[in-house]
């Protein structure tokens, strides 16, 4: 009796609903038409009586009276009562659906445990599956309404083959109070026990299997009785039965169209028909049939489930694997993909939009090159020729000013400095290096004190390198250039420095045997040069060790931000705000590196600058604060003095 829509619903149309709404058999309507034209009579009769049989006191009086039903029909909590008493007999309706007793686990293992082909083993097998449809049988009668019609006694039962005269028997004679459908499940395991015994169940493990399935089985048997037994508790069906009717009850009085002369509030307008009453009425007592249609689903409603069906189903499909399929093999040949290692089957030309590609993940679109383009992008920004502002060149991503929109931002008096570190490249993962990135062509021209910039393609991809253990392809290695390490004192704003001579350092690295002569203005620490092995490089690197001459050493910058050291995963709370796009982080510390550029001279890109052994001035380099990544205003004045660059870069 189900009533099975599914197929007129399986693609979302135009009016895909609506059309369900023309059906008849098991539809609102035709639960609902009987009470909704006696809630329609009824008011219809009340509305004749207060027009044209009551007279005018007594239409003051019923008009009182109307007023009072409408205020106080409200306080009936009929829309959470009735709520929550469809869901809980919802839910109980699906509990039951899931708990229903088929027996395909058990019939497979049957057809397949239990050996021999001759009149004794397929006696065994089959009545062995009987066993199992006379227990669900024996349950059906007790819970559901249609099948007790159609075994109303044990009689029916023996005469439909479900049990013989002589199981009826012992089924009779066995005195209890109780229902006796485990009856069946104790010779169903006592005769399992015996094929065990007799060699036909020719494992422990099988006879096991066979038993924890007809466990189950028996479980599902006992659900749907329990459910049978305790229902819903009947105080809760009767309050919200009476909820519902008193309610509208209620609303035959309250609902009526008064007379407009009077002044009553909320009576300016004189209908006939109550067209809202009736559709609230339509809504809350099928809401209350659709409970009580599901609270027993082993009734004869249209929607109830199909009890006789599943009975005739679970005998037949039983009967026949334990028999005419136990060991009715088909022969075996050859698959058509026998050879063909990537078989795909075809498809109709119906079917052949749903033909798609494997789903590979959400990244596969974003492809390496889409990454290497931006790279190149950001390295043509960095050749000299290239004099565009910052302004005019920051082009961030809608998702970067998004998210620096919603972001929480302290007030700048209260933040407090804190630390933003980057792990670099895993070629580079025992070192760290100053990450004030600007122009690598300008590197020649810079002053001795500045601060040698790697070059910016790294700041793209220094993740994507670092979880690739493979060597930078041939394409690739011409544009990437790793970092080089360069330690300074505080920076100054002095101009060159006077040189020493080269030597070992007190490190121990001697100095290499190819190693050029120092320029004239490039200060050496002794008269030969030295060689060692870029921290941040795969290869040698040749650099100079280079000091500062204690007669002219310019004047110290204040204590303050002197170098930022980051890395890709923040160690702080600062870590949820927002953080600008790769290409404006870049484009900042390049504008930086101008700055320290133009306020300070420094050695060549392979130089390695450190303070003097007698250098007593403190040295000290403080973590870069979120403060120092925000964006650059693009101001094209430069500051007039070393005190006002200090200043702007502060800051900045």
């Amino acid at each position: 009796m189900t009533v099975t829509y599914s197929s007129k619903v399986a693609n979302a149309t135009f009016l895909s609903f609506h059309r369900l709404l023309l059906r008849w058999r098991g539809s609102i309507y035709k639960l609902l038409y009987r009470e909704f034209i006696l809630f329609a009579l009824l008011y219809t009769v009340l509305s004749l009586i207060y027009r044209f049989v009551l007279s005018n006191q007594q239409k003051r009086l019923f008009e009182k009276l109307s007023i009072y039903c409408d205020r106080y029909a409200e306080q009936i909590p009929v829309t959470f009562v009735l709520g929550f008493y469809v869901t809980l007999v919802v839910n109980r309706w699906w509990n039951q659906f899931v708990n229903l007793p088929w027996t395909d686990r058990l019939m497979f293992l049957i057809s397949s445990c239990v050996q021999g082909k001759d009149e004794y083993g397929r006696l065994l097998r089959r009545t062995l599956v009987r066993y199992v449809n006379l227990t669900s049988l024996l349950i059906f009668r007790s819970v559901s309404t249609a099948v007790c019609k159609r075994f109303p006694t044990i009689d029916h039962v023996v005469e439909a083959g479900f049990m013989t005269p002589e199981e009826r028997k012992v089924f009779e004679n066995i005195r209890s109070p109780h229902l006796k459908y485990w009856i069946p499940v104790v010779w169903f395991s006592n005769l399992a026990s015996k094929a065990r015994q007799e060699g036909r169940i020719q494992d422990s493990i099988d006879l096991q299997n066979i038993l924890s399935e007809m466990n189950l089985f028996r479980t599902w048997c006992a659900t749907l009785f329990g459910y049978d037994w305790v229902g819903v508790p009947l105080v809760y069906t009767q309050v919200v039965t009476l909820a519902v009717y008193t309610f509208f009850f209620a609303c035959l009085i309250g609902r009526q169209f008064l007379d407009p002369a009077q002044g009553h509030t909320g009576h300016d307008l004189d209908l006939y028909v109550p067209i809202f009453t009736l559709l609230q009425f339509f809504f809350y007592c099928g809401w209350l049939k659709v409970a009580e249609q599901l609270i027993n689903p082993f009734g004869e409603d249209d929607d109830d489930f199909e009890a006789n069906w599943i009975i005739d189903r679970n005998l037949q499909v039983s009967l026949l694997a334990v028999d005419e399929m136990h060991m009715n093999l088909p022969h075996m040949t050859k698959d058509v993909y026998w050879n063909d290692s990537d078989a795909r089957p075809p498809y109709t030309l119906a079917a052949a939009d749903y033909c798609i590609p494997s789903f590979l993940g959400s990244t596969t679109d974003m492809g390496l090159s889409d990454i290497l383009q931006l790279e190149e992008l950001e390295v043509s920004d960095c050749q000299p020729q290239q004099q565009e502002p910052f302004l005019t060149r920051r082009q961030e991503s809608v998702l970067g000013r998004v998210r620096r929109l919603l972001s929480v931002q302290e007030p700048p008096d209260l933040r407090h400095p804190r630390p933003v570190f980057k792990r670099h490249s895993s070629d580079a993962t025992s070192s760290f290096f100053l990450d004030f990135r600007a122009n690598p062509a300008s590197a020649d021209t810079s002053q001795p004190f500045s601060v040698p910039i790697p070059p910016s393609s790294l700041e793209t991809l220094s993740t994507l390198r670092e979880v690739n253990s493979n060597p930078p392809s041939p394409e690739s290695s011409s544009s990437v250039v790793f970092p080089r390490l360069v330690v300074s004192p505080p920076l100054f704003s002095g101009a060159g420095l006077h040189g020493e001579s080269f030597g070992k350092h007190q490190n121990g690295l001697d100095r290499s045997p190819t190693e050029e002569p120092p320029n004239t203005d490039t200060t050496s620490i002794s008269g030969t040069s030295a060689i060692c092995c870029s921290p941040t490089h795969l290869g040698p690197k040749e650099f100079r060790w280079t000091t500062v001459s204690a007669k002219n050493r310019p004047p110290t910058r204040p204590r303050g931000r002197q170098f930022s050291l980051q890395f890709s995963r923040q160690t702080s709370k600062a870590s949820v705000r927002s953080l600008p796009s790769p290409k404006g982080l870049g484009r900042r510390r390049r504008g930086l590196g101008r700055h320290q550029s133009r306020r300070s001279p420094s050695p060549t890109t392979n130089t390695l600058q450190l303070p003097e052994p007698d250098y007593d001035n403190e040295f000290q380099g403080t973590a870069g604060s979120e403060d120092n990544e925000r964006e650059e205003t693009g101001q094209s004045d430069e500051p007039k003095d070393a005190h006002s660059q200090l200043r702007s870069l502060e800051k900045k």
